[in-house]
């Protein structure tokens, strides 16, 4: 396992849509364990490929339950929403109100490829909202209610990713 640098929000490649994973293999799990390791160092509660420089639809959270990777995630279903702060590794030293659905159902395949379902309320449906945007090419601070504000998150997680 290697920690890997966290890429800054105005790196161009924090806005590119990321490829399909095709090849589950020794090189993928390397990128997971990376992606945990450095996840874990930074204190964030998510983090996606893209921030690290991986073109990739990869995604990992931990939101104190364990880490749970996402390989080409599809969003299912969301249902109701929550309003809440949000921070960002990619956003360093920054925070913002977002508005998100609540309820979230997701697909995914895990890392020998075989699919699986989440579903997910409040803090875990915010973080794996959050890191699939990410996917999508998008910050959250594309999406803020206000103002974006300087200082640690004051929500319960360190930060998002």
């Amino acid at each position: 396992m290697a920690l890997r640098t966290i890429r800054i929000d105005d790196d161009p490649i924090l806005r590119k849509v990321s490829k399909p994973v095709k090849n589950f293999d020794k090189s993928l799990e390397d990128i997971l364990n990376d992606m945990i390791e450095t996840m874990h160092h930074a204190e964030g509660v998510g983090l996606a490929a893209p921030q690290i420089g991986i073109l990739k639809r990869i995604f990992i959270i931990d939101i104190g339950e364990g880490v749970i990777e996402f390989i080409n995630p599809e969003i299912l279903e969301h249902d109701e929403e929550q309003i809440g702060e949000e921070g960002c590794l990619s956003v360093p030293g920054r925070y913002a109100i977002v508005k998100r659905p609540l309820k979230v159902k997701v697909k995914a395949q895990n890392k020998i490829g075989e699919y699986f379902e989440v579903e997910a309320v409040e803090l875990k449906a915010r973080a794996i909202l959050h890191e699939y945007d990410h996917l999508e090419g998008i910050l959250y601070v594309d999406n803020i209610e206000g103002e974006l504000k300087y200082g640690a998150t004051r929500c319960d997680m360190k930060s998002i990713a």
